[in-house]
């Protein structure tokens, strides 16, 4: 495998490294460094330098999506429960009415992009996750019914047009 080649591949393994580059705002030589690549760290920074001109400058996602808040979300796990759920993953589904959860509802034009910045703007704020989905017309993310007003807010700036 090309010096190029590795490169490229140690930065998709770190998606911070990735949306850093994209951004701009990589000391290459500092983050050669970091990189646990067979080659010298000069090498490698120019791979990364030359990686970062090839990426899209647009921005991950495009959304334009109403938000809404629901309370009184908690975990429901018997059979039937789907269809009045807020959200479901797997075998556990979240519904109103059966708990001190919080919901944050948007719908719209969404995409997996936008929950990723979503949680990555609510893990720069500490705010915990209970759980999370995505459709290409919703978005939900649950919370701690202490996060909600907070989890509202990023999640406005995050996928309001």
């Amino acid at each position: 495998m090309s010096l190029a080649a590795a490169t490229r591949d140690a930065v998709r393994e770190r998606p911070f490294l990735y949306d850093a580059l994209r951004a701009g705002v990589v000391n290459y030589t500092a983050a050669a460094r970091t990189l646990d690549i067979d080659g010298e760290e000069e090498a490698v920074a120019t791979a990364l330098r030359r990686f970062a001109e090839e990426l899209p400058t647009d921005p991950p996602h495009d959304s334009d999506a109403r938000v809404s808040m629901q309370s009184g979300l908690g975990r429901v796990e018997s059979p039937g429960a789907e269809s009045t759920a807020v959200l479901t993953v797997g075998d556990a589904a979240f519904a109103e009415g059966a708990g001190s959860l919080t919901g944050i509802v948007a719908t719209g034009d969404l995409s997996a992009a936008a929950l990723a910045e979503v949680l990555g703007r609510l893990r720069a704020t500490d705010i915990s996750t209970e759980a999370a989905g995505v459709t290409d017309d919703a978005l939900v993310v649950v919370v701690s019914r202490r996060a909600g007003p907070d989890t509202l807010r990023v999640v406005e700036a995050t996928v309001q047009g």
